[in-house]
């Protein structure tokens, strides 16, 4: 639904394309109408909030690299114990 609102956004476009093309957020009207606020300072908030995302939630998705090996001989172990069990059982 499209409303005939006018709003100011911010949008943040990174050098680095690696995590997202861009962050866009939308300012609080009555922060626009604020005389002390300035347009550098809305726009160095906005980094920070979208530096203070990607630096908090990569790191929690970020899955330790295990060659392909380990998962073979960890398979194989598994599978060991299964084929025992049934023999022992």
């Amino acid at each position: 639904m499209v409303k005939g609102i006018s709003r100011r956004v911010v949008v943040i476009r990174p050098p680095d394309t690696r995590v997202f093309e861009e962050a866009i957020f939308i300012v609080r009207e009555d922060v626009c109408n604020e005389k002390s606020v300035t347009g550098e300072m809305i726009i160095k908030e906005a980094q920070e909030i979208a530096d203070r995302y990607v630096r908090e939630n990569l790191k929690k998705r970020r899955l330790p690299k295990l060659p392909p090996l380990f998962f073979t001989a960890l398979g194989a172990i598994i599978t060991s114990a299964v084929w025992i069990a049934t023999i022992l059982l």
